[in-house]
């Protein structure tokens, strides 16, 4: 685990934004979106899936996007119901004047501390990788959208511990590499292996926005691991030439 030394929540100062944010590429897409209560999500004209949240939906996401904006010392203006897009304009104002290892760090101050006792009582299992694979489209599809459980070969043996992502909501929305990576994969990863004990590996496709989760495999080094070597988005307000994203340095 010395590739994951750079996760273990040092002091993460926080920054007071008084100025609005200027407005980016995702949010002026995210503007043409529509949010309501009803059916699940379906497919804009112009490309970018729209989502229609439930009022449980919303409440998860407000949630989220309090969270992140304690850590970021600032919040969105934006309504309750545009709370997805609030949360992803604070995901923006988390990452502004941290390095890739401080808002991996910063995220994971929001996460809850594990005692040491968990992973002795709760030891790795075939059946718990199976079991949180389950659990993962039933609580967690406001934040990824639609995903569905599958099974993977591990090692000598297949589980049904795969969770695929059809089209990643935080990854479409903010349209950001880093963003994915810093806030939510490298996070994820860390405190699920090395906090509960359960290996997870996460893969987002950057080209088709899907992203496999597979409980009961270890993730690879940061240093090898393929996501962390990928460029910006063209879309990227802050997209450069090389690779990879200057977000993940």
């Amino acid at each position: 685990m010395a590739e994951l030394r750079c996760l273990t929540r040092p002091p993460v100062a926080y920054v007071s934004f008084r100025m609005p944010l200027p407005v980016t590429d995702f949010q002026q897409r995210g503007r043409r979106a529509t949010v309501s209560c009803g059916s699940k999500l379906s497919e804009s004209k112009k490309g970018l899936t729209e989502y229609r949240d439930s009022w449980l939906d919303l409440a998860f996401i407000d949630g989220c996007r309090k969270a992140f904006g304690r850590i970021a010392g600032w919040q969105s203006s934006r309504s309750w119901e545009e709370g997805y897009l609030g949360m992803v304009e604070v995901s923006h104002a988390l990452m502004r004047g941290r390095t890739a290892a401080e808002q991996q760090a910063a995220v994971l101050q929001g996460f809850p501390r594990v005692p040491d006792w968990f992973r002795k009582v709760f030891p790795y299992s075939d059946w718990g990788a199976e079991l949180n694979a389950r659990i993962t489209p039933l609580f967690f599809e406001w934040l990824v959208g639609p995903c569905q459980v599958a099974e993977v070969q591990i090692g000598d043996q297949v589980l049904r511990s795969e969770v695929q992502i059809e089209k990643c909501r935080y990854l479409e929305t903010s349209g950001c590499t880093g963003m994915c990576v810093n806030l939510c994969k490298v996070p994820t990863q860390y405190f699920f292996t090395s906090e509960l004990g359960m290996p997870l590996y996460m893969e987002p496709n950057f080209e088709d926005l899907s992203c496999r989760m597979v409980f009961g495999q270890s993730p690879p080094p940061l240093s090898e691991d393929p996501a962390l070597q990928h460029g910006c988005f063209s879309s990227c307000p802050s997209s450069a030439e090389t690779s990879p994203c200057p977000k993940l340095r």
